[in-house]
């Protein structure tokens, strides 16, 4: 049997890879799991009432686009968020980020770029359906270093002339996974005139907008609004996962200029999996309400302050500006994580297995994504124990 040959360069996802190196040895303490962004604070209280209130709405096909009172929270989410009019049909609900950033690309990227294979840029390391996306268009993905020389930022404008030209889409996560470095105004003001210059639209992955430690970050549409930029160089994504603790109601949404988001619509009205009515009413009050926000995010704040203190002196270390995670700087990722798992139980994801190997290199080589998503005292302690492992 013949089988594409468009994903034969994949390395293994990160997660079987993980267990493969860890799960034959066994673990030198009780384990303490933070690898996945999975988020474990205490979901917001309308959520049990919303959805037994609207438990009957199972019994309908949902609006694929999203319900009308849906996408007009979003919208009004949006004008308060980021002071930018963003109206109905510029909005795209999602059954999850993860989709959307796939589809949309699926929906936007055109099968050839000044008669050329198109390019579809991406920070390295990455959330992994970037490039999944982009091998499943037949496009090339570019794997742009994010390191500390660029400030863990994409430098997509350092590309050569002959591949800008190439470039369909760009991708970018801020606050980054997995550096947590936010993204300035004047670095996205920048990015938005380089697409504008080489005709490239911005994929720009917000999905944890709302976990920050001094400022809330600025973002693409905000931007995009404020220097007067084509509304369809730009479309957005975020997400409840990480804003509201609910990963599992899959719920998010993308907003764009008018065309782009036609184009989505109409590609997920044929291959789309629309989120059912009940969670869209949760979805409705959760981006209605900042309370529940402001007290998950202050929980973020009390850990960024204790991986400060607990890391305090480790060369390299930088507390995150926004996000979960740390990108703790280490000799080998993988000989560090295999390290801390066979000595102390804790149990963390090399960063190689977040980037690509380009030129001999892979930016995550020399670092581990922990994850700060447990309960304050089971944080506290597997930093600890990190700490004593790792840089005793």
């Amino acid at each position: 049997m013949a089988f594409p040959e468009r994903f034969s360069s994949l390395p293994e996802y990160a997660f079987p890879r993980l267990r493969k190196l860890l799960d034959a040895h066994a673990p030198g303490g009780t384990p303490i799991a933070m690898t996945i962004g999975e988020p474990r604070h205490e979901m917001p209280a309308f959520l049990a009432e919303t959805l037994a209130a609207n438990m009957h709405e199972f019994a309908v096909y949902p609006p694929n686009d999203g319900s009308p009172e849906l996408l007009a929270a979003i919208s009004a989410w949006i004008g308060r968020r980021y002071r930018a009019e963003v109206g109905v049909d510029r909005i795209m609900a999602l059954n999850g980020t993860r989709e959307g950033l796939f589809n949309a690309a699926l929906a936007l990227c055109p099968e050839t770029k000044r008669g050329m294979r198109p390019v579809v840029l991406m920070p390295n390391p990455f959330y992994q359906v970037y490039a999944m996306a982009a091998l499943a268009l037949g496009a090339e993905p570019v794997y742009v270093p994010a390191t500390e020389a660029t400030g863990f930022l994409p430098d997509y404008a350092s590309l050569p002339a002959e591949v800008l030209n190439r470039v369909a889409l760009a991708y970018l996560c801020s606050p980054a996974n997995p550096q947590g470095v936010v993204a300035s105004r004047g670095y996205l003001a920048d990015l938005l005139v380089l697409a504008e210059k080489h005709d490239f639209t911005l994929l720009a992955d917000e999905c944890y907008s709302e976990l920050w430690r001094d400022a809330a970050p600025v973002g693409a549409l905000d931007v995009a609004a404020s220097i007067g930029a084509d509304p369809e160089r730009v479309v957005a994504f975020n997400s409840l996962s990480k804003r509201s603790n609910m990963p599992g109601l899959r719920s998010g949404f993308c907003a764009g200029g008018v065309q782009s988001i036609a184009r989505i619509r109409q590609l997920r009205a044929y291959a789309g999996a629309p989120l059912p009515l009940p969670l869209q009413r949760v979805a409705e009050m959760a981006w209605a309400d900042e309370a529940h926000v402001t007290a998950n995010r202050l929980q973020y704040v009390e850990k960024y302050d204790i991986a400060e203190r607990v890391f305090a002196g480790v060369n390299g270390y930088r507390t995150p500006e926004g996000g979960f995670f740390l990108w703790l700087p280490v000799a080998d990722g993988e000989a560090a994580a295999l390290k801390a798992w066979v000595e102390t139980g804790v149990r963390v994801l090399p960063g190689a297995y977040l980037a690509r190997d380009v030129a001999g290199q892979n930016p995550g080589k020399e670092y581990l994504r922990v994850a700060l998503v447990a309960p304050r005292d089971e944080t506290e302690r597997g930093l600890q124990l990190l700490r004593h492992c790792l840089y005793a």
